[in-house]
Order: structure tokens, then sequence, then C-alpha cells
């Protein structure tokens, strides 16, 4: 397993396919999603993935202060079906955390409400009510 941790410019058109692959298995077609995915926030953002034999296993983008918030921000966390269990996600998320403190004091997100105890076991807190965004209930979150 490799952690790979690049600059948009810096992906081969194979990377950028993969994670394209994998963010529409997971949030379009498993969560049965229909959503913009491909948005330019990719452009301003640092993609975080564990991969082996060039698949993925889990990804994320952390997104620049300034960008779609003052404060950094993390989305599009993703663990494909065949990984999960295993700890991935929790492992990527502090690769994420640590990524986005070099860049800001804070670091926002969207999480999906089902997962916000996720979040805050990792020392995020709550800072909106209930959401739906994209047809899925989500509440805001900060780590300071």
């Amino acid at each position: 397993m490799e952690l790979n941790i690049k600059r948009f410019e810096e992906l081969t058109t194979r990377e950028l396919y993969e994670i394209l692959r994998c963010r529409s298995v997971v949030f379009v077609l498993g969560q049965e999603c229909v959503y913009q995915d491909v948005d330019e926030l990719d452009f301003c953002s640092t993609h975080v993935y564990f991969s082996e034999n060039g698949r993925i296993m889990a990804y994320l983008r952390v997104i620049d202060p300034g960008v779609k918030y003052e404060r950094a921000s993390i989305g599009r966390v993703l663990t494909m079906d065949e990984f999960r269990g295993h700890g991935l996600a929790r492992s990527l998320m502090i690769e994420g955390i640590k990524i986005g403190k070099s860049r800001a004091k804070a670091i926002e997100i969207e999480a999906q409400a089902y997962l916000r105890d996720f979040y805050k076991s990792l020392g995020f807190r709550e800072i909106s009510e209930v959401f739906m965004l994209e047809n899925i209930p989500h509440v805001s979150m900060v780590l300071e």
C-alpha cells in the first residue's frame, strides 16, 4: 500500500481518471447522488490517497484555504467497498488534517450527518444544524 500526496498539476491522467472513477462509484452509484463532481475545486486541492497496484483504496482532497471557505477544507472522503473496515479513512484523514493544518489554523468540512461521530473522534466539532446537500443530510464541522 502506498500513500500518495499530490497537487492537481502533479497527477497523471491515469491517476486523475482513477480518482474520478472512484468518486463516481462511491458517491454517484453507491449513494445514488446525482451532483456535479468535477468542479474547479480540484485545481486548488491536494489529492491524498492510498493505492495498491494502481488501484485507489481510499481518497480525499484537501482544499486550499480561501477557496471554498476561509479555512482549509477536506472533502470527497471515500473508501472503496472492498477496502472498508481496515481504518484507511481514519489514516487518510490524519494525513489530510496534517496538510490542512499546515496551510490554515482551522479546517472546515461538510460531513454526512451519519458520519459526525467519526469526525468528532478526529477532533472536529459541529458548527451547524443538519442540512440537506445533494439530498443527503450533512452537518458543517470545524477542527481548530
